[in-house]
């Protein structure tokens, strides 16, 4: 019972991304610009930190859009009318999440200035990454392409229904970065044996069509596929 209240509860979370994923344009927008500079910075190679910095630095400028989101939902059903004061409160929210994104420009400036201004004298190389940090940027971009994915599409719930399936979209991308991580036959065999079942059970409970597994499994182990080949 716990775990069930704890998946519904997690549903009604991610269920608030999406729809401000597609009510949003500014958030859609954050996402894409969060895929493109997690893998900028794989390219160009910056250090651990540099990366544990700009990933709070995109983690911080997607919250304060939701947030600003929330707030102007809010002021709306309070206020439908035009009112100084709820034009105040939205103000003050979207300075804040200028602030944010500001603040995380300058310093993604400040982190890939030198990268960037390296290529110029050394040219363009592809960093190279080891298997468990490929591993873990393909998950989150799986993830990533999962929301904008549930987004265009519009339909179902993040962990229920809708096209593409999250769930066989990740299963099969951790079954990939298992193939390339453990380069062991059994292990990577096992893995695609999950991951087909966690696919099917999405159709058995006619959560999800054929098609969107399918769709879903396609994007995770393809996505995970051309990173690995990339980066590794």
């Amino acid at each position: 019972m716990p775990l069930r209240q704890w998946l519904k509860s997690a549903n009604f979370a991610i269920e608030g991304i999406l729809h401000g994923a597609r009510t949003q344009r500014h958030l859609r927008y954050h996402f894409i610009s969060a895929a493109v500079v997690l893998i900028m910075s794989y390219v160009l190679g910056v250090t651990r930190m540099e990366f544990i910095l700009i990933s709070l630095a995109v983690i911080l400028v997607l919250s304060a859009e939701m947030l600003n989101s929330a707030v102007e939902a809010v002021v709306d059903l309070v206020t439908p009318d035009y009112t100084e004061k709820a034009r105040i409160a939205k103000d003050i929210a979207a300075g804040a999440v200028f602030i944010t994104a500001f603040g995380a420009a300058i310093l993604g400036y400040i982190i890939l200035f030198p990268y960037i201004k390296k290529i110029f004298y050394e040219g363009f190389h592809v960093a190279k990454h080891s298997n468990e940090d490929i591993s873990l940027i393909s998950f989150i971009l799986v993830l990533i392409s999962v929301i904008i994915s549930k987004t265009y599409f519009g339909k179902g719930h993040p962990l229920k229904g809708g096209m593409p399936s999250g769930h066989s979209a990740l299963a099969f991308s951790v079954w990939v970065s298992v193939t390339y991580t453990t380069e062991n036959f059994l292990a990577s065999l096992l893995c695609f044996v999950l991951a087909t079942l966690i696919a099917q059970s999405r159709v058995a409970v006619k959560v999800h069509s054929p098609s969107e597994v399918v769709a879903g499994a396609l994007m995770g182990a393809t996505l995970t596929f051309l990173l690995f080949k990339l980066f590794s």
